[in-house]
């Protein structure tokens, strides 16, 4: 399957324009991202294949790691974030893709104004990464659009970016999922395949892997359905339902399986640029500046232990436990866009 994925995107798309599904379809940017967007070359946006967006809040002077990076627009646009000082690493297994990528190095470079350029691309499988070099505990963050489910190991591809992470590092990425576990004999399919559909994973059995692999607790920031707008396509998945979805992931070894009460509390001080009035960490937790929010034991992990510890006052501490923090849990994480719904407390 990954010789069929490597074809699928190295020779027989040449171009978004070619997808036979809308299922890797980005969503509208929000207005802060499109200058950004709008400084890239045209071809590398013109094969450009994400579901999602994939660019967190406070990356200046990260290092950051992109799987499955295609012709390099994700790691152009975090280049410009991470700024002169930080880096961001592509690994693609596609020759096409990254031989588009590399011919525009110095055209970002130049549109960013950097006196030299602060990305490297890395012709390999997301699934190996140490077979690329890349050392453990080495990348404030990971990301990925929309390729994760093209993975026949997705297992393996988590275990490697929890290795690679440094600790309270995040996996920040957009993948397809269905509602439903798909239809084995239509994984064999190279066109539902590459359209990024039958690797799709049910939700539930995504939450279940990415705890078997250390973290614990997945938190979904938004979702949307995805129409396949191809009747032919369409009935072939019968009553399956495919949503594409923002997960982060935390490697923090100290979260627990659920979310528990300790008491404590947080405030947002509004000081990270593009969010000075609130700061959205998930669906269900979006911190107004200045408001006090009652937060679960993970959600004031997520925030002390990670990049975002010095935009936050905490309150309180782990020394007393109340149980488990109310309204802990959804049955379907994609009943609704979570992120239409962010009101802080925990989920």
């Amino acid at each position: 399957m990954q010789e069929s994925v490597r074809d699928y995107y190295g020779e027989t798309l040449s171009s978004s324009n070619d997808l036979q599904t809308n299922a890797c379809c980005d969503q509208v940017p929000p207005g802060w991202l499109k200058p950004i967007l709008a400084s890239l070359h045209d071809e590398v946006i013109s094969r450009y294949y994400g579901c999602g967006l994939v660019a967190p809040a406070l990356l200046e002077g990260t290092r950051i790691l992109d799987l499955g990076c295609g012709s390099g627009r994700d790691v152009y646009v975090l280049s410009a974030l991470a700024g002169e000082h930080g880096e961001v690493v592509g690994v693609d297994m596609t020759p096409e893709q990254l031989e588009v990528a590399r011919r525009h190095q110095d055209f970002h470079r130049d549109a960013f104004g950097y006196a030299r350029s602060n990305v490297t691309f890395l012709e390999g499988e997301i699934e190996h990464l140490d077979r690329l070099d890349l050392a453990d505990n080495s990348f404030d963050v990971v990301v990925s659009n929309c390729v994760v489910n093209l993975s026949p190991d997705k297992e393996a591809v988590l275990r490697e970016v929890w290795r690679v992470l440094k600790q309270g590092g995040e996996l920040y990425f957009s993948d397809v999922y269905a509602d439903r576990r798909v239809d084995a004999r239509l994984a064999a399919d190279p066109v539902l395949y590459g359209e990024c559909l039958s690797g799709a994973l049910y939700w539930h059995d995504f939450l279940d892997l990415a705890r078997l692999c250390g973290f614990r607790d997945p938190r979904l920031v938004e979702s949307r359905p995805i129409t396949v707008e191809n009747p032919e396509i369409q009935a072939r998945f019968g009553q399956t339902r495919f949503y594409s979805a923002t997960y982060r992931l935390f490697k923090l070894p100290d979260l627990e399986s659920v979310c528990e009460d300790y008491g404590q509390a947080v405030i947002y001080q509004g000081s990270i640029a593009r969010h000075e009035h609130a700061f959205l960490l998930d669906g269900h937790h979006l911190f107004e500046t200045g408001k006090v929010v009652p937060v679960c034991g993970n959600t004031w992990r997520m925030l002390a232990d990670t990049r975002f510890r010095d935009h936050f006052r905490f309150i309180g501490d782990f020394s007393r436990h109340f149980g488990i923090f109310p309204d802990c849990g959804t049955p379907m994480p994609f009943a609704q866009n979570s992120a239409d719904s962010a009101a802080g407390g925990c989920c």
